[in-house]
């Protein structure tokens, strides 16, 4: 259905679902499929993190660690956990990794109130979100195995 990376029969649509509500969504899950669940995770993160910059400008800083916590989250518990790394082979690998460290950056820029460690959390997701939704299209048709 889509990248070995994320690879998952429609059985498994609920373990998405799972992650997904894991880390405190609910809206639009009972008739996402699992590539619209991977996409709602990336979402999710980037206004997490948009919400954090913002909280730490203002000086909300229990609101900007409640944001921080929430992209980690995001993650670990919902992107992260849905890797494939068997089938999905170096991407997934890959993935993982970038995912681990992504994690590390954000406890810091949540421990240190730093903008800049968010804005590089947020600039090494943002091809990956562009990307997943731009292939969203063809994996609905189903042109992507």
């Amino acid at each position: 259905m889509f990248s070995p990376a994320y690879s998952r029969s429609l059985g498994q649509a609920a373990s998405f679902a799972s992650a997904y509500r894991n880390v405190g969504v609910e809206t639009g899950l009972t008739d996402a499929s699992p590539h619209k669940l991977i996409e709602m995770l990336f979402d999710g993160y980037m206004e997490a993190l948009k919400q954090a910059r913002g909280y730490l400008a203002t000086g909300q800083i229990e609101l900007k660690g409640k944001a921080l916590s929430k992209a980690a989250r995001i993650v670990d518990e919902g992107l992260k956990s849905c890797l494939n790394i068997q089938e999905g082979g170096r991407l997934a690998q890959d993935l993982h990794d970038l995912y681990a460290y992504l994690t590390l950056r954000l406890t810091l820029a949540n421990v240190r109130n730093d903008p800049s460690v968010i804005a590089e959390c947020e600039n090494l997701m943002l091809p990956l979100c562009e990307a997943w939704k731009a292939i969203g299209p063809q994996v609905h048709a189903g042109r992507l195995s």
